[in-house]
């Protein structure tokens, strides 16, 4: 997985100017329950030991991964929150996966033109598939440049209008039109990404309009990655949840071409790819078919596979069918690549055993701190390094359902340190929780840092956006490097050690000597945030130009008729 944001947490809330929702009384700092120090060391100590061999999904560690979550879970109080095939109560919810490794790939051949174009994989292109089948193959695809690929009705832009895409093969520029902007003001803001923006939308709107293929063009700044992200991210095994059709809804093959294959592909084709951009970047833009068609195949090995999300329940006083989450994933990388002391353990003390001891601590406090008026769900999932898979099940097959799921808290990832001056909010201004947020964090003297990086689109590469994109409130915040003591230049020094010398390596281990009271902080920030949605009656929804709010209007509208 991409590297992950430090010290964040993600929750259903803006940073946009407060708004008349209804909150909860009788939250203040005073009213905070003790935050279980002990409990989450020995939460982090006993899963990042080497015992739980990095907690591999699928390994022996997984059971004990398990075991040592529920546990923590009924000492809590909670309750179990999923029942198992015999209609008993269940901790467990299965998340049935598969991995698909592409082999005997052949080069993507271009024809069409006054003669055939030959590109070879890895180095000019890379493809894939979404379909669980033993081998992948599109011939003789007709090729049409479909601008950014978007097609959002609240904004009026369709890069696909007028156009029937059955048997073609969509050439697709990434990022969203606006991109290069310098600020926040444009239709898709600016230089911050949307979900329109990123390389999965993409794939996703192209199966949507019926495509047989799609080819997204690479080029580095725009992505926020060079290729060799790419080739290694596209050159070896895929996870999938597993659905009913095997995927059969999905692309026949998706894949990225280098940017100068796209220039020889669009001048083949009498184009030119720096005008057709500029052109995609306004609206009213149309589909341009190339005139040229594309062949490429490869087999498909194929593993399927189970492992499990952990569910437990604190149920509502007095509305115990509308529900807040609070989540994290167990999982991390299990054995990796050997340090130079020959240590292969990835134990994943930070990520993410600090976010699944703040879960159980919340537990913890929740229970004591006496039943909500919403239903409180802390859900504990798997599979995240994998692609999400995890959180993408549960929001496909969601126990509660999401129509009736208010907003959300996901831990993941807390640093190491002191508490901070500060929080930092991913994402920028997309719901109507700014109330809550502003409450709390004025209660707790914290003032708001700007993301640093937002054309990177950190906000869809956690847990929380599978269930963002179903349509259900969620935002990223956090502890911010401006730290009580050091300031800004020790916490940026922390995290820049972290994401250095510790991340997906062996070294990201569990200390005694470390200093917890950030996470603590941390602890109390969530507790709050979530306990205030708990108690509140508010449904707060995405702004009405938020590439999510249909999907949340239409959910929330068929629930209402139910």
């Amino acid at each position: 997985m991409i590297s992950k944001s430090l010290g964040r947490a993600v929750f259903g809330l803006t940073c946009s100017a407060a708004l008349a929702i209804p909150l909860a009384a009788g939250h203040a700092a005073s009213a905070v329950p003790p935050v279980d120090e002990a409990l989450m060391r020995d939460t982090i100590r006993t899963l990042a030991s080497d015992e739980f061999e990095g907690r591999g999904p699928g390994t022996a560690a997984e059971p004990k991964t398990l075991d040592a979550i529920i546990a923590r879970f009924k000492a809590a109080g909670l309750q179990p929150g999923n029942k198992g095939p015999d209609g008993k109560p269940s901790w467990l919810q299965d998340v049935p996966t598969a991995t698909i490794t592409g082999v005997n790939r052949s080069p993507l051949v271009i024809s069409g033109g006054a003669q055939a174009m030959t590109f070879k994989p890895s180095t000019d292109f890379v493809a894939g598939s979404y379909r669980i089948t033993p081998h992948t193959e599109v011939k003789d695809s007709e090729l049409v440049f479909v601008g950014y690929g978007i097609n959002a009705p609240e904004l009026g832009w369709n890069d696909y209008a007028g156009i029937d895409m059955k048997g073609k093969t969509a050439v697709i520029l990434v990022n969203d039109p606006d991109y290069a902007m310098e600020g926040e003001n444009g239709l898709f803001r600016g230089r911050r990404m949307t979900y329109y923006g990123r390389w999965t939308y993409k794939f996703e709107e192209a199966a949507r309009q019926g495509a047989t293929g799609a080819l997204i063009i690479h080029d580095t700044f725009p992505a926020a990655y060079g290729w060799q992200v790419i080739d290694s991210s596209w050159s070896g095994a895929q996870h999938f949840v597993q659905t009913a059709n095997d995927g059969a809804d999905q692309t026949v093959a998706n894949g990225w071409i280098q940017k100068p294959v796209a220039e020889a592909i669009l001048k083949a084709a009498g184009k030119d790819l720096t005008a057709l951009t500029t052109a995609a970047q306004h609206k009213g833009f149309k589909p341009v078919s190339l005139g040229l068609k594309a062949s490429l195949s490869f087999d498909n090995t194929i593993e399927k596979a189970n492992s499990h999300n952990v569910i437990g329940l604190l149920p509502g006083k007095t509305r115990p069918d509308e529900y807040v989450l609070y989540s994290a994933h167990w999982d991390h990388l299990g054995r990796c690549k050997p340090d130079a002391t020959g240590d292969d353990i990835c134990n994943g003390a930070v990520d993410n055993a600090t976010g699944v001891a703040a879960l159980a601590a919340l537990a913890k406090m929740n229970a004591a701190a006496g039943p909500a008026a919403r239903s409180e769900v802390f859900l504990a999932v798997t599979l995240e390094e994998s692609g999400l898979l995890g959180s993408e099940y549960y929001a496909q097959n969601p126990v509660f359902p999401l129509a009736k799921t208010v907003g959300g808290v996901n831990m993941d990832a807390l640093s190491v340190g002191g508490p901070a001056k500060d929080i930092t909010v991913t994402g920028g201004d997309k719901s109507e929780l700014t109330a809550i947020l502003r409450k709390v964090e004025g209660e707790m003297g914290l003032s708001e840092s700007p993301e640093a990086h937002p054309e990177r689109g950190h906000y869809y590469r956690s847990d929380h956006f599978s269930l963002a994109k179903r349509g259900v409130p969620m935002f990223d915040v956090g502890r911010g490097n401006d730290l009580i003591v050091g300031g800004k230049a020790a916490g940026d020094a922390a995290s820049e050690d972290y994401t250095n010398v510790r991340y997906h390596q062996p070294s990201d281990q569990y200390q005694e000597s470390w200093d917890v009271s950030g996470m603590l902080q941390d602890v109390r920030l969530f507790y709050r945030l979530g306990r205030e949605l708990a108690d509140s009656t508010a449904w707060p929804n995405w702004h009405s130009n938020d590439e999510f709010r249909a999907v949340r209007d239409k959910s929330r509208a068929e629930a209402a008729h139910k």
